[in-house]
C-alpha cells in the first residue's frame, strides 16, 4: 500500500494570497476577471489593493467567470505527475459558481483520458459553500492539520465540518458598489445612503440576506459584537475581514477581543469576488456558527 502523499488544493476567491498558498503548500487555481475589456487573473496580474483602485476607476462594471474544466483538469494532471496519492479541492461555494460542478466534471474526465490514475491518485472535492475567508481559512488550517500528520479523512471532515457551519458577515461602507452590481435597486441605495443607512449582510451557503440596516456610523462595531457573541460557536476562532478600510477593522478586532476575551484568529483582505458585489471599503468577520446550514 501506498504512503499517502496529500495535496490541498482551492480557487483564488478563498482569497489566500499567494505568498500564504506558497508558504502552506496549497495548490491555487486564479478566477479570471474581466475589467474594462481586459481578461485578468487576480493575484497573478493585480494585487488586492490594485484591484480596490482598479475598481473604483473602471469604465465598465467587472465581471468574474468559473475556472473552466479544462484548466481543472491540467491542474489534476500537474498534481498527478509529481506522485500525490491524494488530492483534496475546496471550491468556492456551487451556489455562487459553476466551479465546484466543472471540478467534478473534471475529475471524470481526468479519470477517463487516464484510467491507471484512479489507482494511484484519489481526488477527494470539497463544496466551499461561500466565500473568501468563510473557506479559505479552512483550507489554511487544514494545511497546518496536514503538516502535523491529519490523514485525508480527518482533513476532509474539518473542512466540511468548518464550511457546513461557516457564516460571512459584512457591512459594504457605501452603496455605489452594491447598486452597481445589481444586488439593490438605485432608488433603494439612494434611500439608504439618504437615510443614513448601512445593510450589515450575512452570507451562508451562498444565500445572501440582509439580516439589519444599521443607522449610524457609530451604531456598526457594538451591532456586529452583538451578532458574533450571539451566533458564534463558543471559544471558536473568528476572522476579520477587511477591504481598503484598515483601521475600521482595527477598531473591530479591539471591540471584539474586549467583548470574547481572545483576539481574530487572522485578518482577512477581501478579492475580487466580494469588491465587485460590496465595494473595497467594506468590514466584516467570519464565524463558525453554531446552526449548521443543511441545505
Amino acid at each position: 500500500m501506498l504512503k499517502q502523499k496529500i495535496k490541498l488544493m482551492t480557487d483564488s476567491v478563498s482569497d489566500i494570497s499567494k505568498e500564504v498558498a506558497e508558504a502552506l503548500d496549497i495548490a491555487m487555481l486564479y478566477m479570471p476577471i474581466t475589467i474594462d475589456g481586459k481578461a485578468l487573473r487576480e493575484e497573478i496580474d493585480f494585487t488586492k489593493e490594485e484591484f480596490y483602485q482598479m475598481i473604483d476607476n473602471a469604465k465598465e462594471y467587472p465581471s468574474t467567470a468559473q475556472i473552466t474544466p479544462f484548466e481543472i483538469v491540467e491542474k489534476f494532471e500537474e498534481i498527478a505527475a509529481d506522485g500525490y496519492t491524494d488530492l483534496i479541492f475546496t471550491t468556492i461555494g456551487s451556489g455562487g459558481s459553476g466551479t465546484y460542478n466543472n471540478a467534478v466534471m473534471a475529475r471524470e474526465q481526468f479519470y477517463e483520458a487516464h484510467p491507471d490514475a484512479e489507482n494511484r491518485m484519489q481526488i477527494h472535492l470539497v463544496d466551499g459553500r461561500n466565500y473568501t475567508a468563510a473557506y479559505g481559512y479552512a483550507v489554511t488550517e487544514a494545511a497546518k492539520k496536514l503538516v502535523r500528520g491529519a490523514s485525508v479523512a480527518e482533513l476532509v471532515d474539518y473542512l466540511e465540518d468548518w464550511t457546513a457551519h461557516a457564516g460571512l458577515y459584512f457591512i459594504p461602507m457605501t452603496l455605489k458598489y452594491v447598486k452597481r452590481s445589481g444586488r439593490v435597486s438605485a432608488a433603494a441605495a439612494f434611500a439608504g445612503e439618504l437615510l443614513g443607512l448601512k445593510p450589515f449582510c450575512r452570507i451562508c451557503n451562498c444565500k445572501s440576506s440582509v439580516i439589519q440596516k444599521i443607522r449610524g456610523e457609530q451604531n456598526m462595531i457594538p451591532k456586529m459584537v452583538e451578532t458574533v457573541k450571539a451566533d458564534m460557536q463558543p471559544h471558536a476562532p473568528y476572522i476579520i475581514m477587511q477591504g481598503c478600510n484598515e483601521k475600521l477593522a482595527q477598531d473591530f478586532a479591539a471591540a471584539l477581543t474586549k467583548a470574547l476575551g481572545y483576539p481574530p484568529e487572522a485578518f482577512w483582505k477581501i478579492g475580487a469576488a466580494i469588491c465587485c458585489n460590496a465595494g473595497p471599503n467594506v468590514v466584516g468577520f467570519v464565524i463558525k456558527r453554531t446552526e449548521a446550514d443543511t441545505e
